[in-house]
C-alpha cells in the first residue's frame, strides 16, 4: 500500500513538473520577438535584392 502511494506521488510531482515547464514555452519573451523582427528583416531584404535582380535581367534583355 506505502509503494503504491509512493508511486503515485512521484507520478504526480512529476507531472506537474512538466506541465509547469511546457507552460513557460508558451510566452514569447523578447529573445523570441527580436528573432521575429531579424526574420522579418532578412525576408524583406531578400525581397529586395530579387527586384533588383530582375530590373537588371530586364535592362541586360
Amino acid at each position: 500500500m506505502m509503494k503504491k502511494f509512493v508511486q503515485s506521488v512521484i507520478t504526480a510531482s512529476i507531472t506537474i513538473v512538466l506541465m509547469f515547464g511546457l507552460s513557460g514555452c508558451t510566452k514569447e519573451g523578447p529573445v523570441e520577438k527580436a528573432g521575429k523582427k531579424i526574420d522579418k528583416t532578412v525576408e524583406k531584404a531578400g525581397e529586395q535584392i530579387e527586384k533588383a535582380g530582375e530590373k537588371v535581367q530586364d535592362a541586360v534583355k
